[in-house]
């Protein structure tokens, strides 16, 4: 395989040499990616290649009535235009389009039936010699409708909820109550309710979804995909085509973002594939800016909390309840509530959470699914309590700090929370905050400063990695993970040269590749606590190896030496106490009459011990806004963001992340919003002109910090994960910050300015 795009070779830091877990290293994969030696899943090329262009629905419930297709076919060079009229044989149970990641339900088929269940439905796939050719005629299919009344707005339907199925990974329902949350509410002095509402989010990342099927001539299928498991989407494509393994291989070794939008398989994978078994040759399918809106995204959600508390801050009731959209086909969940019954200390606890089945198609994760919304709400209503109170908001939360989960009646793991605050707190310069809304004005703008906390699942799942120590020196690991840009091949690398005392040159991580050993999708901010783990697992399997044949050479000082007392550095094997008595490798091999040796391991979470804990990441969020009051334009000038994630393995990609996840909870709070024409049951602003996100102008400075944990129940590396936490509470401190410049409270997001100006 090209070495470009699977064995990246790291590039050390200029005169580092050997590396430690922790060490500001840039990512390996850097110069790939920026001189074009990185290609993505739409950038395979074949000579006998077709290209596909998909044919969206503009009903948004109904069945195709009839397809006219003669002047689409009539384009020189179009090959065939696939429906359901004649897709290929396909297997038709449910079961077999579950992909690993899929809610309970029944998955979306593309082209098994004349229904339309949304609007953007993919319909018809034209297939063209030329990309041009295929788009021109795709533009001329014409398309009748037998069209039936539809449902699209979850604010005109929250009458109608239903319980969610809890048949989703990683999905835990809300809590049984305790104690009794409404009574104590009633009874309190000091009370806060407020309801919540967070609209439709879409997906954008810079790399649209696309899937290059190459089909060699013994029929085998070679797809590159967008997706964030290569395994998940070989699944999928082996059982719904009834392919063995063996004939279908999946790789995604770059990964142009995807924040949740690939944790499913796209239906333009399926479609894709459909194209190669019908014309038995290579097709590439890929979607457009627009059609990146015609599959899932972050649902649209409607809360209600009501906090109360003693005067002296004590807090005495929570309660937390959500609705939010699902399909009528499944029921996505997401643990939006749960958060409020874990952050603080309080005996009187009642969440709910229930669904709305609407003519959508099925949301999917985006980046901190559930918690970007649901400890938003609460974040925020914690800030309207410590103005109730009269107390700093700070002080509110450490009044009801929590030393454990309360609900499940677990201490956690780790959790240096109070040292995000007080971290934070002084790097921000809270302490001088003048408490009173609308103090601070300079120029045309008024000044206010506003925070909250961040919380976050620190998850593990299994995966296997494999090594092999080449007589030269150099370490090859390999596991199906995944890197979507947030720095798998840079951490794992340097994970395993630490591990061996390597250079991080030596050093080759291999991932993207349906083939390697198992690995889950890349979400939820497991990566590393995961794969991680497996790599240092297989590299003390290589360790152990050396050493034993260490121990078998001539003379050998290692003869009655425990392991305890070997280290392993600069590709060297040496005892503790006797820097004198390194050995490299390769003469250890060359003794071994080896030319390499190989280990595989299979790391499964310590699920026994880790049960008997709660296990989370944690931040807290400090921010300073500015608001022109005759505008209602904001400007967020500072953010501080303190986080608590256990060990951090690789600083200078973690500190990226956070740093992502902050620019997206600004543009979470300001700017994204997904605006739907319910008359038509349809997105309305699919593109980047209209649909906004943040971009340079609108992100000032940001500062990390990484607050010292190590957590060895969550990893054996004692890392959590840094992927969502980034982003968890900063819309909420924003939020807060707007209400403390302005005297006025937003409880929807996007905050735009026509919400900042208008009165509560």
């Amino acid at each position: 395989m090209n070495a470009a795009y699977r064995d990246i070779q790291p590039v050390a830091e200029p005169g580092t040499g050997l590396v430690a877990r922790g060490d500001p290293v840039s990512r390996i994969d850097g110069v790939a990616k920026v001189t074009g030696q990185a290609r993505y899943a739409a950038e395979h090329l074949t000579a006998d290649m077709a290209h596909g262009v998909v044919v969206n629905s503009s009903i948004a419930k109904g069945r195709i009535a009839g397809l006219h297709l003669d002047e689409a076919r009539a384009v020189p060079g179009v090959l065939d235009i696939l429906s359901h009229l004649n897709r290929p044989a396909m297997r038709k149970l449910d079961l077999f389009y579950k992909d690993m990641t899929a809610p309970a339900g029944s998955s979306f088929k593309p082209f098994h039936g004349d229904s339309v269940f949304y609007s953007g439905q993919p319909v018809a796939l034209v297939l063209a010699e030329t990309f041009g050719a295929a788009r021109h005629a795709a533009s001329l299919v014409r398309i009748s409708y037998a069209e039936e009344p539809h449902q699209t707005s979850l604010l005109d339907n929250l009458f109608r909820t239903h319980k969610p199925s809890r048949l989703k990974a990683g999905f835990s329902p809300p809590p049984k109550p305790t104690g009794d949350a409404d009574a104590a509410f009633a009874a309190a002095p000091v009370k806060v309710q407020a309801d919540f509402y967070s609209g439709v989010e879409h997906h954008n990342p810079m790399e649209m979804h696309a899937s290059t099927v190459i089909r060699s001539a013994d029929g085998h299928l070679t797809i590159y995909d967008k997706t964030q498991g290569s395994q998940n989407s070989r699944w999928l494509v082996s059982q719904a085509f009834g392919l063995g393994r063996d004939k279908v291989t999946v790789k995604n070794p770059f990964v142009g973002g995807a924040f949740g939008s690939g944790l499913r398989p796209q239906y333009q994978l399926i479609l894709a594939v459909m194209g190669a078994l019908l014309l038995k040759r290579s097709v590439r399918v890929v979607l457009s800016r627009q059609q990146m809106f015609t599959f899932g995204h972050r649902p649209e959600t409607w809360q209600r909390i009501k906090l109360a508390a003693d005067s002296d801050g004590t807090l005495k009731a929570v309660v937390h309840e959500a609705i939010a959209e699902t399909s009528r086909n499944e029921d996505y969940v997401e643990v939006v509530v749960n958060w409020s019954g874990q952050l603080y200390r309080c005996n009187n606890v009642r969440l709910d959470y229930k669904l709305v089945a609407l003519d959508h198609y099925s949301p999917i994760d985006m980046r901190a699914p559930g918690a970007a919304h649901g400890v938003h709400a609460l974040e925020v209503a914690m800030d309207e309590l410590s103005y109730a109170l009269g107390m700093d908001p700070l002080a509110l939360r450490l009044k009801n700090y929590a030393e454990r989960d309360a609900v499940r009646n677990l201490h956690y793991s780790t959790k240096e929370l109070r040292a995000c605050y007080a971290q934070g707190a002084h790097r921000f310069g809270w302490a001088g905050r003048n408490p009173e809304p609308r103090a601070r004005r300079e120029g045309s703008e008024l000044i206010g400063w506003g925070m909250a906390t961040g919380v976050w699942d620190a998850l593990q799942m299994p995966a296997r990695a494999q090594a092999v120590l080449h007589a030269d020196g150099r370490l090859q690991i390999s596991s199906a993970a995944t890197d979507i840009g947030t720095g798998t091949y840079t951490v794992m690398s340097l994970i395993a040269a630490a591990a061996m005392g390597l250079p991080l040159e030596k050093v080759t991580f291999q991932l993207g590749d349906s083939t390697l050993p198992f690995a889950p999708v890349e979400g939820g901010s497991s990566h590393v606590a995961t794969v991680g783990s497996a790599v240092e697992g297989v590299c003390e399997k290589l360790q152990k190896r050396l050493w034993k044949l260490a121990r078998a050479m001539p003379d050998s000082p290692f003869q009655v030496s425990p392991f305890s007392e070997v280290e392993f550095v600069n590709g060297c094997l040496q005892l503790v106490k006797m820097p004198l008595s390194a050995v490299p490798f390769s003469a250890i091999l060359a003794a071994a009459r080896q030319t390499r040796i190989e280990e595989k391991f299979l790391m499964l979470p310590q699920v026994l011990e880790q049960k008997n804990y709660a296990r989370a990441t944690h931040s807290a969020v400090f921010c300073e806004a500015r608001v022109d009051e005759a505008f209602g334009t904001v400007r967020v000038t500072r953010v501080v963001s303190a986080v608590a994630a256990g060990r951090i393995i690789s600083a200078k990609t973690a500190r990226s992340q956070i740093v992502g996840g902050v620019v997206w909870g600004i543009s979470q709070a300001l700017h994204e919003e997904t605006h739907a024409d319910h008359a038509l049951g349809r997105f309305m602003n699919h593109n980047l002109a209209e649909y906004h996100v943040a971009v340079n102008a609108d992100i000032h400075d940001i500062d990390v910090i990484f607050v010292e944990e190590d957590d060895r129940i969550v990893s054996r590396l004692g890392a959590k994960g840094v992927g969502e936490i980034g982003m968890v509470g900063v819309a909420a401190a924003v939020c807060n910050a707007i209400y403390h410049a302005t005297g006025r409270r937003v409880r929807s997001t996007p905050m735009t300015p026509d919400k900042v100006m208008a009165p509560d």
